[in-house]
C-alpha cells in the first residue's frame, strides 16, 4: 500500500472519525471519566463497547455518539439516570419495531372513525 492510498489521519494526530477507540481516548474526547464510562455502560443497555482479549473496551463511532448524548442529557439537560434509561428505551422501541407503530396509528384511526360515526347518528 502506497502512503497515497492509506487512510488519511487527522492533523491533530487523533484517530479518523470511523476508528475504535479506547476507553481511555474515549474519555479525553468527551471529558466523561473512565470510571463514569464503565458505570453508564451497567446502567445503558445501549451502550456495548467490544471488548476483546483482556476484556479491554474498544468504542465504536455509535458508541462515542451515544456517549455524548447521555453525557448532555444528565449534565446539560437535567434529565436523571432513570429519566436517560427511559429516553432510550422508549427510543429503541420505537426503531425496533416499525410495524407496531404503524399498526398503533392505524387502530386510533379505525377507533377515531368509529367515534365519529356514532356521533352522527
Amino acid at each position: 500500500m502506497s502512503r497515497r492510498d492509506r487512510p488519511e489521519r487527522p492533523a491533530d494526530g487523533g484517530k479518523a472519525d470511523g476508528a475504535l477507540r479506547t476507553i481511555g481516548e474515549v474519555s479525553r474526547e468527551t471529558g466523561v471519566a473512565q470510571h463514569v464510562l464503565r458505570y453508564w455502560e451497567g446502567r445503558f443497555p445501549q451502550l456495548k463497547p467490544v471488548q476483546r482479549a483482556g476484556n479491554r473496551r474498544y468504542y465504536r463511532p455509535e458508541d462515542m455518539a451515544l456517549i455524548r448524548r447521555i453525557d448532555q442529557l444528565l449534565n446539560q439537560q437535567g434529565y436523571t439516570v432513570r429519566g436517560v434509561q427511559q429516553l432510550l428505551e422508549s427510543e429503541s422501541r420505537v426503531k425496533d419495531d416499525p410495524a407496531a407503530i404503524l399498526r398503533a396509528i392505524r387502530d386510533s384511526l379505525v377507533e377515531g372513525l368509529a367515534w365519529d360515526d356514532r356521533a352522527e347518528r
